[in-house]
């Protein structure tokens, strides 16, 4: 019973579930800069790292370093990086909480291609104007020693 919890609980804590049915999996940031216009209207499931997050007159802008996505739809930094990509969202979001290094996923339909630059380099990014967005925890910070930590062990909480 104890082991069939566990499983139950870990499977609740996996993130969230996008419907990959209606998107282009094989799709990533840098080939859809390629063919833009054939491209646009084309919906993905795109995750990736932020890399600056900017407030426009009626949407949020994140800059993402996209990621292939793991079992979970996390962003998985552990492979290549797949290219940039700006999500855009409607509305006004706090980019304070949004802040650079953040992982994020997020699903939409493309737009048009942007130029702009990275550092010095020029590059395209493909837009995404988003449907669902969701903001991964911070990472837990590693221990200092970098070896990997076990704890056992049942919280009690005294109270007067």
């Amino acid at each position: 019973m104890l082991a069939l919890s566990a499983f139950v609980l870990a499977g609740c804590a996996a993130g969230p579930r996008f419907d990959p049915g209606q998107v282009d999996a094989g799709l990533t940031p840098a080939m859809a800069t390629h063919e833009d216009q054939v491209l646009a209207g084309t919906r993905v499931l795109w995750g990736g790292v932020i890399v600056h997050a900017h407030n426009r007159e009626d949407v949020t802008e994140f800059e993402v370093l996209g990621y292939p996505l793991g079992r979970s739809q996390g962003p998985d930094t552990s492979r290549p990086a797949q290219g940039r990509f700006l999500a855009q969202v409607p509305g006004y979001l706090e980019t304070v909480d949004y802040e650079p290094g953040r992982r994020l996923t997020v699903t939409g339909r493309l737009k048009d291609a942007v130029s702009g630059k990275v550092g010095d380099s020029p590059y395209v990014y493909p837009r995404v104007e988003v449907d669902d967005l969701h903001l991964w925890p911070r990472d837990p910070p590693y221990p200092a020693s970098g070896a990997p930590r076990f704890n056992i062990g049942i919280g009690v909480i005294f109270r007067n």
